[in-house]
């Protein structure tokens, strides 16, 4: 892998991460398209830790109230008065859907997950269940109005984005817009999920590395796609926010139609 390959595939990656438009199916289609070698399951999860930074440091006041709302999260008195407090608490509860899919599934993603079929598929399944969210579903209900109950059936929502072409952050959204929530609380909400099940993923491979695991690219690579993917996110969250203050998200779902449609074509074989 070329630095200038490096960084275009974390640019995809920035840009995919946080648009509901699917990073890992844009990840494993753009080489193909390209005539490159596929970059493989673990540079895209290096790639993924950029974006976790650009996240948290987008995010950076709010989550340093939740970090000192820790103690009282765990008390409903505590949680009551405290709203970030009551954030980690729901951002607790969203994360065990996709911890425990993430370790029962990981080997089947990377082995089965990058046909480009299944992305298709996926690409516009969601993309059309988007469309019909953002229509039927935004209301007006607010980030504090999120417990237990929606968090974990927004982190349920996150796990089946462990399939390629689902699009993390476009489903997160999808169900928080059909639970009633406004698309600023859905977006808002979608980017701090993606914190903790971030940290638990790139612990993990950080583990791996630790014990002689290999990347599959070489480390100059790595350094370049973290950072690449660490600054191009911090501008597109900023960018999607600004969007949904004044537009819809259908379309970003309709580009996931197309998008899926036209690999329906390409490898129809």
């Amino acid at each position: 892998m070329t630095p200038w390959q490096a960084a275009i595939l974390a640019l995809v990656q920035a840009v995919t991460e946080f648009l509901p438009v699917s990073s890992s199916g844009h990840l494993i289609l753009i080489p193909r398209f390209l005539g490159w070698s596929d970059q493989g399951l673990e540079f895209d999860i290096a790639t993924n830790t950029g974006t976790l930074a650009a996240v948290m440091l987008y995010f950076r006041a709010e989550v340093a109230r939740m970090a000192r709302g820790f103690r009282p999260s765990f008390s409903a008195t505590g949680r009551a008065s405290n709203l970030d407090s009551r954030k980690l608490y729901a951002l607790a509860w969203g994360t065990i859907p996709a911890g425990v899919a993430g370790l029962a599934i990981k080997d089947w993603v990377g082995e089965y997950g990058r046909e480009p079929r299944l992305i298709a598929a996926t690409a516009i399944g969601y993309g059309l269940l988007l469309i019909v969210a953002d229509r039927v579903g935004a209301k007006g209900r607010k980030e504090g109005e999120i417990g237990r109950r929606e968090a974990l059936l927004i982190g349920c929502a996150q796990a089946l984005a462990l399939v390629p072409g689902t699009s993390r952050s476009g489903i997160t959204m999808t169900a928080a817009l059909f639970l009633g929530f406004s698309r600023g609380a859905a977006a808002r909400f979608s980017f701090l999920l993606s914190i903790p099940i971030g940290l638990l993923v790139a612990g993990n491979q950080l583990k791996d590395v630790l014990r002689g695991a290999s990347l599959g690219v070489p480390p100059f690579a790595v350094a370049i796609g973290i950072t690449v993917a660490a600054l191009a996110g911090y501008a597109v969250i900023a960018f999607l926010l600004g969007w949904i203050r004044r537009r819809p998200l259908a379309p970003f779902g309709w580009y996931r139609v197309a998008l899926g449609l036209a690999l329906l074509l390409l490898f129809h074989g």
